[in-house]
């Protein structure tokens, strides 16, 4: 892959929320975004022209059973540099790659990326995690957790807003939420649509890979309907619940 070009960013804060709000209300209701979940916590989302490839990883461990994300992108976002999460060297082309907490503006869209904690002793094991919020196809809220470990702070909860669609880590491990810790994000965000990552598949090392099974999570939703698919799915905004919220499940096509 030719050198990479990462974007700066133009701003952090309790003002992203307000610029995102902004950015939401120009939305036009029609459109859509396609989401292709491509292993672990890596998706391919395809809308508005555009091709945003969320947390590449390198096939060891957890992902040892997954094909490594080869495809095209012109944005990609990454929550850490851990190789489950951030492995862009390989990558076909010259994408742009948003690595850091901030506001970044493209046209049409703007992209915040926000820090928390990779682990629950203050990001002392793994250090920073960064959630990645942003608008696509007329969804005006996409929210990716990455990697998150640790509760959701106020401060957090006031950047994040109500998700559209949140992609949430749910298998546990020493690096992100477990089944408990995630229903209790999706408590505090309240979001519309919630896909679940991370979590043991066949893919595994189970020598190496210390997560759980998606039924742990699922268990612990009560009357949350539950939607299971094959490997994506094309969301517009007249797909996003009125009320109250929908599982939806992305299974890995191996």
């Amino acid at each position: 892959m030719k050198r990479r070009q990462f974007v700066q960013s133009a701003g952090a804060g309790l003002l992203a929320a307000a610029g995102l709000g902004r950015a939401k209300q120009v939305l036009a209701q029609t459109g859509s975004v396609t989401i292709q979940s491509l292993g672990h916590m890596c998706f391919l989302f395809t809308g508005d022209g555009r091709r945003i490839l969320v947390n590449p990883f390198r096939a060891i461990g957890c992902t040892a059973g997954y094909r490594e994300p080869q495809v095209n992108a012109d944005l990609v976002m990454i929550s850490s540099r851990l190789l489950d999460e951030g492995a862009i060297e390989g990558l076909p082309g010259n994408p742009r790659v948003l690595a850091d907490p901030g506001i970044f503006e493209f046209p049409g869209m703007q992209v915040q990326g926000i820090s928390t904690d990779h682990d629950q002793v203050g990001g002392r094991r793994f250090g920073r995690n960064v959630v990645w919020r942003w608008n696509q196809g007329g969804i005006g809220n996409i929210l990716h957790l990455g990697g998150a470990a640790a509760p959701i702070t106020v401060e957090q909860q006031i950047l994040m807003g109500r998700p559209d669609v949140v992609f949430i880590p749910v298998g546990g491990g020493p690096k992100a939420y477990g089944p408990e810790e995630a229903r209790a994000a999706i408590q505090a965000l309240n979001p519309r649509i919630i896909i679940p990552t991370q979590y043991l598949t066949q893919a595994a090392d189970t020598a190496a890979c210390e997560i759980v099974a998606l039924d742990n999570f699922l268990a612990l939703m009560g009357d949350t309907p539950i939607d299971r698919r094959s490997d994506s799915i094309s969301l517009s905004p007249a797909d996003l619940p009125e009320s109250g919220s929908r599982v939806v499940v992305l299974d890995y096509v191996f």
